[in-house]
């Protein structure tokens, strides 16, 4: 370790997020490397490291001989005032090399609100925050995840950025790359932008209109018009990591993970994911239980989580869960089951659950009424959700969680005094069962607000203002009576931030770089998220924040977006938002094709 870190790290909470060095990690000869890749994820190590799309990539590009992929957190307040006073750059937790001397510097972008730590990451490393201020002496900087496709509001920042999944498209980037060296950087950024997914956003100019709409893109250097995402066609041929990084100390999710499949095919039209991962791909059992026994036996894990956006609509549960159990059991593992859907959990599936790990279970109906549901096309019946909750309890358990929205499109106070009557029909049902002896129910409701995001249904649809937030929260407790229901709800200031975000352009920028230089980071952590400097930083840049929040777009506005090709058509967005209007739900993509448009796109729909 270099002795001027190995200094500071005595200084700081938790060494062992800067300190590298786990079980896992990868070393290699730099007299044998081509391309140095610093992998950074804007938030801190205990999130990072938890993040599957991280360990599947930092594995790939280390499997290339040529290649070597490092990684590097946001650090927390403690650390980085110690960088800054020690002249000590950025690192990666590998080399422990500043992210100057890597040939590129990659950002996943998971969360709106961690913008600010990218900028932060940047100036820590010495490296100038715009594109326009770097020149070859710099790494390149890229940018891929959810939120890369809408690139807008970190246009400014960002050399380059990845629609799509990075297992179909990053080797490639990088092989062009090496290909590329010695060439300035304008002809690789050419070449590049020419590779399905790569949008390099200093080739194109916006116009606005008079009203603040866009009002066209200008391509500049022939590139594309559209970008069209990369999807991986067959994920049981798809590179997964047969090893992972073990980290020295506890992080958010301690455990092995594997992925079911990708895709949704429920349509849930607030759901960004359900449709941005489409179309809908399944691993089949046994590669899962093949990828599953690997990683338990060379990490060491006792537990393992099966992940997905809605696992109980794995085609192949059942059968996956009798393969799991022939060696998880003898071995003590324990199994992790998120995204249950109310509708797809019985009996059979609880006890081969329960057989693994006791578990409490946790539900999201989403909304309190069967109208607002509808509206929503949740496709749930509180009928589906009282039989759910009556075989968990039968099962012997005593608590149970349930996930709700507040702020939904067409929502009323009636909705929201639903979400309370709901619960106390659960509580009900508890107490004509009652099966825990001398153990008393416990229903948990968390509610978020509702953040209108692109490629949804409601990407369109004004977000709640701050006070409307406030108002329904306020209702709901109290129309909470019981002390059998506890009512947990998040900050709604940081909702409204996500929401301009989301769906903003590239003027706000300028608000990211002001906020950011008045003092602005880690802004999804409660304890550090200061709304009045966001304010004063929207103010002193003339932006406002209900222009991008709380204003109804038209269907014949531009959008920000508008230009990524997701394979869904925005035709069909249209009619889905039509819909909600009238609460017609849509039926799931196995019951019938809702027609989205990825019938007819590179990447077909199988189901």
């Amino acid at each position: 370790m270099k002795k001027e870190i190995e200094e500071i790290l005595l200084k700081v909470q938790k060494p062992t997020r800067y300190c590298g060095g786990e079980f896992g990690s990868v070393i290699k000869d730099l007299k044998n490397i081509d391309l140095r890749f610093a992998f950074c994820f804007p938030d801190t190590y205990e999130v990072g490291m938890s993040h599957l799309g991280m360990r599947i990539l930092y594995e790939l590009t280390n499997r290339e001989e040529n290649m070597w992929c490092e990684r590097c957190f946001a650090p927390l307040p403690d650390m980085e005032k110690l960088l800054r006073e020690n002249n000590i750059p950025l690192f990666t937790l590998e080399s422990e090399d500043g992210l100057g001397e890597f040939d590129m510097v990659g950002f996943t972008l998971q969360y709106e609100l961690s913008y600010t730590n990218i900028l932060n990451m940047l100036n820590l490393a010495n490296i100038p925050l715009k594109s326009c201020d770097r020149d070859e002496q710099y790494p390149l900087i890229i940018a891929g995840g959810p939120c890369a496709l809408n690139p807008e509001p970190l246009a400014d920042f960002i050399d380059l950025f990845i629609f799509g999944e990075g297992e179909e498209i990053n080797i490639e980037l990088y092989k062009l790359y090496i290909a590329c060296k010695g060439m300035p950087r304008l002809e690789f950024l050419k070449k590049a932008s020419k590779l399905k997914g790569i949008y390099v956003p200093s080739f194109y100019e916006i116009k606005y209109n008079d009203d603040g709409t866009i009002n066209k893109r200008i391509s500049l250097y022939d590139a594309p018009e559209t970008i069209k995402k990369v999807v991986v066609e067959d994920l049981d041929s798809m590179f997964y990591p047969s090893k992972t990084i073990v980290p020295f100390g506890e992080i958010v999710h301690d455990r092995v993970m594997i992925e079911l499949f990708r895709g949704c095919i429920r349509g849930c039209r607030f759901c960004q994911a359900g449709f941005i991962y489409r179309p809908v791909r399944e691993k089949s059992p046994d590669t899962l239980n093949a990828q599953a026994k690997s990683l338990c036996e060379t990490t060491g894990y006792d537990e393992l989580s099966l992940s997905s956006l809605s696992s109980s609509d794995y085609t192949g549960m059942s059968e996956l869960l009798d393969k799991l159990t022939q060696w998880s059991v003898p071995q003590k593992v324990n199994l992790s089951l998120p995204s249950l859907r109310v509708d797809k959990f019985s009996k059979e599936l609880m006890t081969k659950i329960q057989s693994l790990k006791k578990s409490n279970f946790t539900f999201a109906p989403e909304a309190g009424t069967q109208r607002l549901r509808d509206v929503i096309n949740k496709n749930v019946t509180e009928e589906e959700l009282i039989n759910t909750c009556k075989v968990a309890f039968e099962g012997g358990n005593s608590s149970i969680k349930l996930y709700f929205m507040m702020g939904l499109p067409y929502e009323t106070i009636e909705d929201i005094k639903g979400i309370n009557t709901l619960c106390e029909n659960v509580v009900h049902i508890y107490n004509i069962t009652k099966t825990a002896k001398n153990r008393a129910v416990t229903v948990s409701i968390s509610t978020a607000c509702f953040v209108p995001k692109p490629f949804t249904p409601f990407q369109w649809f004004p977000q709640n203002k701050y006070s409307e937030l406030i108002k329904k929260q306020e209702i709901l407790k109290e129309e909470i009576t019981s002390r059998k229901i506890k009512f947990n709800y998040h900050d709604s200031k940081t909702c409204v931030l996500e929401a301009v975000f989301a769906r903003g352009d590239r003027r706000l920028c300028k608000v990211l770089e002001t906020a950011y230089k008045s003092g602005c980071i880690f802004d999804g952590w409660s304890e550090h998220f200061n709304f009045s400097k966001w304010e004063q930083a929207f103010l002193d840049c003339g932006v406002s924040i209900d222009f991008y929040a709380n204003r109804e777009r038209s269907y014949d506005e531009v959008l920000p977006w508008d230009f990524v090709d997701i394979g869904i058509s925005k035709k069909f967005l249209i009619s889905e938002n039509e819909k909600a209007k009238q609460a017609i739900v849509t039926p799931n993509c196995r019951e019938k094709c809702s027609g989205c448009g990825l019938s007819e796109g590179d990447n077909k729909c199988k189901l």
